[in-house]
């Protein structure tokens, strides 16, 4: 009996120190689920697609993450994050944001896969979130191009300092091959306080193909809230070997009353096509009202159309229409996060 009541003690004080490390840095679980309803079509151009409905995700997701503290003011942070489909189950385990990094006083550098510096600082002007009909992708960004999760990426991250950041990242050259040595690079210096939010963004793609040897894109941004009314405009441009320079723009304002919220979202791009081409042209409107019934869950209801040239073919959300197509759609949509 003694023998018994002396392996209890000391399995439970070999347990203890385990017990409180973990209550010291727990571990954090979180998600989203992001459904909406659609009605979509696309009229003219050389390929019409007649309406029909849909059931989309929108990014929906699950989450863990945690840090370790490792003494001197120096921290392990780690992240899984994976998508999920609500609407089907043809999800890839661990495709979103997912790393291992050390946080300190000089910031945070991490490895693994990343949304990229460029799409981060573009996307909080986004009222949409970079996602639904009305989406930045749309027309801007490049159509999604410099919308990045970069593979095989380290990055750093500035502490913050009285509003002002920068965040760099490097893709390292893992698939060189005898012809081609793709590399990814992307910075961006952002200022955030109190109702202003301003940003410089670059990104560089090389080698990704064998056409395009080499991407270039600057963008330039902000977003400022008066009273219940945020105003936000950003102005892109694209170099890309053989083709013509593409510039982009996006303008949007977002009205706030009580637990309701209207939006209108602009966004309009032009050139980018092959020299001596007919040149691309395209203009996005999207009007959206949101409802949020709590700080966790909101209802968007949407109506979007995007108005492209013969040579374009700009888009709503993930929906392409193909070149000189008109897209348009009617969404309905739920949010959770938890």
């Amino acid at each position: 009996m003694n023998k018994k009541l002396i392996a209890l003690a000391v399995a439970g004080a070999t347990c203890a120190p385990l017990a409180m490390a973990q209550s010291a840095n727990p571990v954090t679980l979180y998600g989203r689920v992001y459904v909406t309803v659609e009605s979509v079509k696309a009229s003219g151009g050389a390929a019409p697609q007649a309406q029909r409905m849909r059931v989309e995700d929108q990014s929906s997701l699950l989450g863990v993450r945690g840090t370790e503290d490792l003494g001197g003011g120096l921290k392990a942070f780690y992240q899984l994050e994976t998508s999920f489909r609500p609407d089907s189950n043809n999800s890839t385990f661990a495709n979103r944001n997912s790393g291992i990094g050390l946080q300190g006083g000089f910031g945070s550098i991490m490895a693994g896969r990343w949304d990229s510096p460029f799409k981060s600082a573009n996307i909080a002007i986004d009222p949409f979130g970079d996602l639904t009909i009305g989406g930045i992708t749309s027309a801007a960004s490049d159509r999604g191009n410099h919308d990045r999760r970069q593979q095989n990426v380290i990055q750093y991250w500035s502490p913050n300092m009285s509003g002002f950041a920068a965040r760099a990242s490097y893709v390292v050259n893992e698939a060189k091959s005898a012809t081609l040595n793709p590399q990814e690079q992307a910075l961006s210096l952002t200022y955030s306080k109190g109702p202003l939010y301003a940003f410089y963004a670059y990104e560089q793609l090389k080698d990704l193909d064998a056409t395009l040897r080499k991407q270039e894109a600057n963008s330039v941004g902000g977003a400022y809230t008066f009273g219940p009314v945020k105003v936000g405009a950003l102005y892109q441009e694209f170099k890309k070997t053989t083709r013509s320079k593409q510039k982009a723009m996006m303008a949007n304002a977002v009205y706030t009353t009580g637990k309701h919220q209207f939006i209108y979202q602009y966004q309009q791009a032009e050139d980018g096509g092959a020299i001596g081409a007919a040149q691309p042209d395209c203009d996005m409107n999207a009007l959206g009202y949101q409802y949020n019934f709590t700080r966790r869950t909101f209802s968007l209801i949407q109506y979007s159309k995007t108005k492209n040239n013969d040579a374009s073919a700009c888009r709503i959300g993930s929906y392409v229409g193909g070149n000189g197509s008109d897209p348009e759609g009617f969404s309905i949509g739920l949010r959770h996060v938890f």
